[in-house]
């Protein structure tokens, strides 16, 4: 039975008196009493529950009538975020009241588990956008689109209209288990060790909207690829299964815990366990447990479950999963190997394991828009079985496409502006959100990150060396800027004659999969938006000058000297 605070969990360590400490909130401890706003509102009502108030209330009387606790709180289990105010700098971000940054229009997340699409469910999403979202609709590095300028007037009718093709905005935001990333070539790549589509598939049937888990400390990510590209982050996921060949069972899965970025990053670690695929959902269920009866509650920044993991320890992690949630010891089981490829983004033609061919190609750091998606819904029916897949890179994939219509998809897809064969710069270069739309951020990313692509594509035209630059509009890491190979982290700065401006601070030499580790940071290397061009034209040049043969970027960024990296 789950713990909660009307049904406290056996705990393993001596209880408390009440009173005499209040520990950091963990409920598997006795402690139940809210520490913090955000527990107290999530205490007071279920998040799953403001689905009713949006339909019967909000959507009926309008922005004004939301309570605040739902406003700035509950409305996130159903994908919804107030978006910032038009016109507000970035040096009052962390100035003003909350609603003094709210616009009344909202972010809605469309959660897509697995990156898993029809064109008939992206025909939809582009709909949807230019009906209702003004045309906005973007790939996250999380395998979801967003709309922003949504009405909460609107919002029971886009619900209609999704739900009736199978999509879902629930628990897309809040406290919750979040999308599941998921392989967008399982199933289909030639090279895949397990197709962990099915596991996705049930754990999205018992524990997505189950209110036996819409009360976490905070989210909780999620990935499960068999493929050998390791292409979900899986080191900065709360939970991740990862594709392994067990020398007795044969394919499974690698059991990860604890990863997560933001202002204390962390990697996750191996609990050395494997885990087969019948048995992923139990895991998947005894690890969010641990998160929800363990997790500490007292402070949003220690509300993750990498603190918990650091805390405990791998060892003592996986004793807890296995004495207390799942009553049985785990498999012992092998490490993936690493990857042979750098990129694991899936751009570009490649053939499937039936014949026929999947096409990845690349939109400037996941800026489309619902006239884009519509065209390319009717491109992938019109080439293929009508099957696409969102990445966790921001980069869409149509699937089984015959070789005699791959060279017509590509031509069209081109046509869009979207890339099959892109640059190192267009392939590589993510942004977050940014200030344009974002209540936290600090500068403008997506325009930022366009406008770099096309210098650097301008600049440097024979560069061909796997790079990633990802740009954040604030500390919090939404664009993964610890573990790029630039990672730009927005902040102002002062110009050459003494101007506050937008800029970065810079970290340079981060990695996932190869050989996963964080950028460093060189002391006081900040450049202004502006510059950015230049700084970014200047540090691959001198890459190129000083490299070994066949160094990536982020091996030599680690050795360098710092006069080199600024």
């Amino acid at each position: 039975m789950a713990a909660s605070p009307d049904n406290p969990a056996p705990p393993t360590t001596p209880r408390r008196k009440p009173g005499r400490h209040r520990g950091e909130g963990q409920w598997a401890v006795g402690h139940f009493t809210p520490l913090n706003g955000n527990e107290q509102f999530k205490k007071d009502d279920d998040g799953l529950n403001v689905r009713t108030r949006i339909e019967t209330i909000y959507s009926k009387r309008g922005f004004a009538s939301i309570d605040p606790n739902d406003l700035r709180g509950r409305m996130r289990w159903w994908g919804l975020y107030t978006q910032r105010r038009q016109g507000i700098d970035g040096g009052k971000t962390a100035i003003l009241e909350p609603e003094e940054l709210d616009d009344e229009y909202f972010m809605l997340r469309v959660r897509i588990d697995g990156g898993r699409l029809t064109t008939e469910q992206l025909r939809v999403i582009g709909e949807i956008s230019q009906e209702f979202a003004r045309g906005t609709a973007d790939l996250t590095d999380r395998q979801n689109i967003q709309y922003h300028w949504i009405r909460i007037e609107d919002v029971p009718e886009i619900w209609n209209r999704l739900e009736a093709v199978g999509l879902s905005t629930t628990e897309a935001c809040g406290d919750t288990p979040r999308v599941i990333l998921g392989s967008p070539v399982a199933g289909i790549a030639a090279d895949e060790i397990i197709d962990g589509s099915p596991a996705i598939d049930e754990i999205q049937r018992r524990y997505i909207g189950n209110p036996a888990f819409s009360n976490l400390p905070r989210k909780f990510k999620s990935a499960v690829s068999g493929s050998p590209q390791l292409d979900v982050a899986h080191e900065i996921n709360d939970i991740a299964f990862v594709g392994v060949h067990h020398p007795e069972h044969g394919p499974g899965f690698d059991l990860w815990v604890g990863g997560g970025l933001s202002t204390n990053p962390k990697l996750g670690v191996r609990l050395g366990a494997w885990v087969p695929l019948d048995e992923v959902p139990d895991a998947y269920e005894g690890v969010i447990s641990i998160f929800r009866d363990y997790g500490y509650r007292r402070l949003r920044t220690r509300a993750r479950l990498k603190f918990l993991v650091a805390d405990w320890g791998a060892e003592k992690f996986r004793q807890v999963l296995e004495d207390e949630y799942l009553k049985r010891k785990l498999v012992d089981g092998p490490a993936p190997e690493l990857p042979k490829e750098v990129w694991r983004d899936h751009l570009g033609v490649h053939r499937q394991k039936d014949g026929r061919f999947y096409i990845g190609f690349a939109p400037r750091v996941g800026r489309v828009d619902g006239a884009t998606l519509s065209k390319i819904a009717e491109l992938a029916e019109t080439h293929g079985s009508g099957r696409l897949r969102t990445t966790a890179e921001q980069k869409l994939i149509v699937l089984d496409v015959e070789e005699g219509r791959v060279a017509s998809l590509v031509t069209g897809l081109e046509a869009l502006g979207l890339k099959v064969d892109a640059s190192p710069f267009r392939r590589g270069t993510m942004a977050c959100t940014g200030i344009e739309f974002c209540k936290l951020a600090i500068v403008e990313t997506k325009a930022r990150g366009a406008s770099l692509i096309d210098e650097l594509e301008r600049r440097l035209p024979e560069f061909d060396e796997p790079i990633t630059i990802n740009i954040n509009g604030c500390p919090n890491s939404c664009a993964r800027i610890q573990v790029a190979d630039i990672g730009l982290k927005g902040q102002l700065v002062l110009d050459g004659d003494g101007n506050q401006v937008e800029g970065f601070q810079v970290h340079l030499g981060g990695a996932l999969g190869l050989e996963a580790g964080f950028g460093r940071k060189v002391r006081g290397l900040k450049v202004t938006s502006a510059e950015l061009p230049d700084y970014v034209e200047r540090v691959l040049g001198r890459f190129q000058a000083e490299r070994a043969e066949g160094e990536r970027f982020a091996t030599w960024a680690a050795r360098a000297d710092e006069e080199a990296l600024s």
